[in-house]
């Protein structure tokens, strides 16, 4: 049986290492991150001492963790290289990607891919002394980066002119929502919203439509993922891989809908949450707080409760009231749903996949 090594979660590291890998000199690996307890964690998850399940797997990473425990996503030289072509196929063909975040995550590790199979030597955001200098130093005929929406945000403040220039920015980690989209759009920025995760191999649906190859089905408003890009399983738990990968068919914990054949993901499974006997849907009333002009940003969480059985909580960056947020929220949806706590934070949370940390947000209230 074939071994998993651990590399550095630098870009020049996992960049040899998935070099070797697609040209067949290269054995499987996991990127570890520098810091010190994410690296435990990953190594926790990833499991280097034991042997790989398959000769096919190609790299082992671990998920973001921003709901519990983070897994290891096994995942296939083919599943990476499908992911890579069906992406370049949607985006007009092959070009230069510059890199602005961490390759230990796959949405990083795939333009690292990208990169390798279109031939060019990819730019690393963090080698120069700003984003604008990144790109300048770009050579490709077509180029193209990737990147969170709270990045997006950032360098429409102060790189508008530079974000044009790239012929497509994909968009992943989180959603990108709607007033950031309007904001690209009316700044003549080609942001490109995905949806996928580590698990299909990163983002396979590209502004509500499926890459080449994968098919989308709904079980009961559940997405339901298959194509060539998805994981092989989770690292040495097989009854959890059981649970969500059937007949081909990989269950993902988002629900959605498809209108007019385009996919648009509304909350995850566990989005509804029992209050007081009420089944309150947290992110319609995390939708409603964002619309209030004094939040700049905002989650909305089922947190255990001993009286109501779980307790709606909002998270809200801003100075605004517990009761005046409580009225917001009933003006349009069932007085029921509105947060029975509010924690005003100066920022969310984050975690280094550009996903806000739920789990660090639970632990502060439980």
């Amino acid at each position: 049986m074939s071994t998993l090594r651990l590399v550095p979660g630098t870009p020049d590291a996992v960049l040899s290492a998935l070099t070797a890998l697609l040209d067949g000199t290269g054995t499987a690996f996991a990127p570890l991150p520098g810091d010190p307890a994410a690296a435990a964690r990953v190594r926790q998850a990833v499991v280097p001492d034991e042997p790989l399940e398959s000769s096919e797997v190609g790299v082992v990473l671990a998920t973001s963790g921003s709901s519990g425990e983070p897994k290891g996503v096994l995942l296939s030289t083919a599943a990476l290289v499908a992911s890579a072509t069906a992406t370049h196929e949607r985006l007009g063909g092959p070009g230069q990607w510059l890199l602005p975040m961490q390759p230990y995550f796959v949405g990083g590790l795939q333009v690292l891919t990208r990169s390798v199979l279109a031939g060019y030597t990819p730019v690393v955001a963090s080698d120069y002394p700003d984003f604008a200098a990144g790109a300048s130093a770009m050579t490709g005929e077509r180029r193209y980066t990737a990147m969170v929406p709270t990045q997006l945000a950032r360098y429409l403040r102060t790189d508008v002119e530079v974000l044009r220039g790239f012929d497509a920015i994909v968009i992943g980690g989180a959603a990108m929502p709607a007033g950031l989209k309007a904001e690209a759009a009316e700044a003549g920025v080609t942001a490109i919203p995905s949806y996928g995760m580590t698990e299909t191999g990163s983002g396979c649906v590209y502004a509500g439509e499926p890459l080449a190859g994968t098919s989308l089905r709904l079980d009961d408003q559940r997405i339901l993922i298959k194509g060539p890009t998805l994981f092989s399983g989770y690292r040495l738990q097989p009854e959890l891989t059981a649970e969500v990968l059937r007949d081909g068919w990989f269950r993902t914990q988002d629900r959605g809908e498809l209108v007019d054949g385009r996919l648009r993901v509304v909350g995850r499974v566990d989005d509804v949450v029992i209050s007081g006997g009420v089944n309150v849907t947290v992110t319609a009333v995390q939708a409603r707080l964002l619309e209030h002009p004094g939040v700049k940003d905002a989650v909305v969480l089922g947190v255990p409760d001993s009286e109501w059985g779980s307790r709606v909580v909002a998270f809200v960056v801003g100075e605004v009231g517990r009761e005046e947020l409580r009225d917001f929220v009933g003006e349009v949806l069932p007085r029921t749903w509105a947060p029975r706590q509010v924690v005003r934070l100066s920022a969310l949370p984050m975690l280094a996949s550009g996903k806000v940390d739920r789990q660090r947000l639970l632990d502060g209230v439980r």
